[in-house]
Parts: structure tokens; C-alpha cells; sequence
């Protein structure tokens, strides 16, 4: 029901973007007093905060023992470029995409990379491709998280326990608020920025042993800048999964990412960042349930993402629009709200079809999207006076 009634109340944090997402509940600058500023990174207080935020992510990811875990640059992308330009060449490779970094991962090694055996298995905005058609006797490279469309793999059943190839995961808007299945996955990045509000620029890389031997008896044909080598003459370089960086990381941004993984074991673990975010998603569930003009762009409800929610306009005078036409209407609801002060960047992803995209991480307080749905129908309702206006 929409309402030209402007709401009485406001989200108290109306950070609700997707990225950089919003600081753990109660973060102020305090928390990074303890960082190690001005030193090196390779001194003794630096490295050991390395080793404290690789240890703190094993446990409350709660990554199997024999997984290396790195700290890497240039965010989830890093990390992900690094995984396909070390490890793929060895044979085929079946590329799954359904949004678009998952696209953006197909160009690169269709384009960039320049392989011969590639297989996309591709589907639209909303919609998982058959994961049937998938050969695991292949290398596999997927997202867990859509986080452009909403639309996530609901669990790793899909994935054979006795796969010959390498599962390459970006799990970058999935990692701290759904559970991985680590047995079947031998590659799994991530970025600081997402589920516990980090800061950006750095990356996580996590390798199964299947990757490591991958990574000591496969050379590939092209060669390798500085920043991806994860190998020195046929062995893995053990000191990048030590702390010891590939190249020098922001200390501060380390401090607050230790920060997060100290709330987030305060809090209850992986247990409780699940809960949290599966509280949001559900709290946005039923807002577009009720909805006269908005609906999830992600059509089976088992595959809907409780970080990254995406909603499409199913009002009919705006659905009725143009692609150009809805865009223009989404980015004036948008800026209603951002001028209000009540919801920042919540915009659809700039390739996906004209919309919202709501962030329900973990960090976000139910009670300030309970603020923010009222606020939504207000908004609505402004700009939709404002089409019939114009019309």
C-alpha cells in the first residue's frame, strides 16, 4: 500500500548500500586505535595482525585446517583474477554466469586469457542456468551470490564430492552470511567490504590442497606479473598464507577488519551473522509480499540472496515503461530517498534491469529497514504522482 503521508521515523543507519557496506552496529574511529600505523607491515606488530585476521577468519568461516588462507590486493577482484590466471589452462573449464561479475569473470577468460575449452553456462537477471549442464570434470568457475541479480546457489549439493577439475568460487557477497561448503569448493574469495563492512582494496584467497598441488604441478603457457604469483620455482609461496603480504597492506584497514571479525565473534559466530542477515532478507520478504509495486527479481524464493536482495518494479504503469523509462523513475525514487536522509545507494547495479538493491548483511539492524519499508511506499508514491504529472 503506498501512501503520500511522508513517515514519522527514520532508520537511525541509512547505509544500506552494497558496497561498501554499512560498519558493524556501534563502530566509531575508536575501534582503530590500536592499529599499527607508521610501521611496517613486515615487522613483528604488523605481521602478527596479519596472522590474527587470517586466524579470525578460519574460525568464524570456520575453514577447514588444511586450507591456505591469503590476504591479497585489489579487493575480491584480486583475488579472483589471481585464481584464474594461476590455475586454468590445465584443461577445460565451464564458466557459470548469471549476473554480472560472474559475466565479467567469461570475458576475462574468454577474451583476456584467451582459452581454448570454454563452455558458458549463462542464464538471466533472476534465474539460476542448469546447474545440470555443469561437467566437473572441468574446472568450474561460479559465484556463490549474485550480487547483482539477488540470485544465489542455495547450498553446494550441486557440486560432486569426487570432481576431477577445480571449483574457483567468488563468494564475495555470500562470505559471513551464508554457509559455504568448503569440502566442495577449492577456491573461495571474498572481499573485506561486504557482509562485515570493511574497508576496500583488499582481498581474501582461500585454497583447498587440491588447488595447492594444482598450483605445484601446472605451470600455465602465459606468463605471471609479481602481484599473482602464488608459486617460486614449482612451490607455493607458504609466507603469503603467513601474513606475509604479496605486496604492502593499509595496517588501518587490517585493524578494522580485525575490528569486524572481534564483533562478529562477540556476537555468536557464523551462527549469528546468518541469523542476522536472514532476519533482514526476511523482514524485506514480507514488505514485497504485500507490495503493490515491487517484486524480487530473483524468481525461485530458494535461490533468493539474504545479503544482496534486487527488486524489480511490478506496478503496471511502471512496468509499462521502457527500460530508459524505468531507469529514470528508479533513479528519482533513489534520490527521494537519499536527499531524505533515509537510504543511501540502493540503486540497482548499473547493468542489471532497472530497480532496487537493498543490502541485508549482516551489519544492517532489522529495526532500521523495519524504519526504512514505510519510507519505500513514500517514495513510490511521490514519483508515481510525478509520472502521472508528466504524462
Amino acid at each position: 500500500m503506498t501512501t503520500h503521508t511522508k513517515p514519522g521515523f527514520r532508520p537511525a543507519n541509512p547505509n544500506f548500500s552494497s558496497g561498501p557496506c554499512a560498519k558493524r552496529p556501534g563502530w566509531s574511529v575508536e575501534a582503530l586505535k590500536a592499529a599499527a600505523l607508521g610501521r611496517s607491515h613486515r615487522a613483528k606488530i604488523g605481521k602478527t595482525k596479519l596472522e590474527q585476521a587470517i586466524a579470525l577468519t578460519r574460525e568464524i568461516l570456520q575453514v577447514p585446517a588444511d586450507y591456505r588462507i591469503g590476504i591479497v590486493p585489489a579487493s575480491d577482484t584480486g583475488a579472483v583474477e589471481m585464481a584464474l590466471w594461476s590455475l586454468l589452462g590445465e584443461r577445460g573449464v565451464d564458466m557459470v554466469a548469471w549476473e554480472s561479475f560472474g559475466s565479467g569473470w567469461v570475458t576475462d577468460v574468454v577474451k583476456q586469457l584467451k582459452l581454448a575449452d570454454v563452455r558458458k553456462i549463462e542464464a538471466g537477471y533472476g534465474r539460476l542456468p542448469d546447474l545440470a549442464k555443469i561437467d566437473f570434470d572441468r574446472d568450474v568457475v561460479f559465484t556463490w551470490n549474485g550480487t547483482t541479480s539477488g540470485v544465489r546457489v542455495p547450498n553446494g549439493d550441486f557440486i560432486p564430492a569426487d570432481r576431477r577439475g577445480l571449483t574457483i568460487c567468488d563468494a564475495t557477497s555470500a562470505a559471513f552470511a551464508q554457509r559455504l561448503d568448503f569440502s566442495k569448493l577449492d577456491v573461495v574469495t571474498f572481499s573485506w567490504q561486504k557482509v562485515l563492512g570493511g574497508e576496500g582494496a583488499h582481498g581474501m584467497l582461500i585454497l583447498s590442497p587440491r588447488a595447492v598441488e594444482r598450483l605445484e604441478s601446472y605451470k600455465p603457457a602465459w606468463p605471471l606479473p609479481k602481484i599473482f604469483r602464488l608459486t617460486s620455482g614449482g612451490k607455493l609461496i607458504e609466507g603469503i598464507f603467513k601474513g606475509e603480504t604479496i605486496n604492502t597492506p593499509s595496517m588501518l584497514c587490517v585493524e578494522d577488519y580485525i575490528d569486524a571479525l572481534h564483533w562478529a565473534k562477540s556476537i555468536g559466530g557464523l551462527d549469528a551473522l546468518v541469523a542476522r542477515a536472514d532476519a533482514n532478507a526476511a523482514v524485506l520478504d514480507g514488505f514485497v509480499g504485500k507490495s503493490s509495486w515491487l517484486g524480487h527479481l530473483a524468481v525461485e524464493p530458494a535461490t533468493r540472496s539474504n545479503t544482496s536482495v534486487c527488486l524489480s518494479f511490478t506496478d503496471p504503469d511502471v512496468a509499462a515503461l521502457d527500460a530508459d523509462g524505468q531507469a529514470a523513475f528508479a533513479k528519482g525514487l533513489v534520490s527521494v530517498l537519499d536527499k531524505e536522509g533515509v537510504a543511501y545507494d540502493i540503486g540497482a547495479y548499473r547493468d542489471a534491469p532497472p530497480g532496487l538493491r537493498i543490502w541485508c548483511g549482516a551489519t544492517v539492524e532489522t529495526s532500521d529497514l523495519e524504519a526504512l519499508l514505510p519510507w519505500l511506499d513514500w517514495a513510490f508514491a511521490a514519483q508515481k504522482a510525478s509520472l502521472k504529472a508528466a504524462a
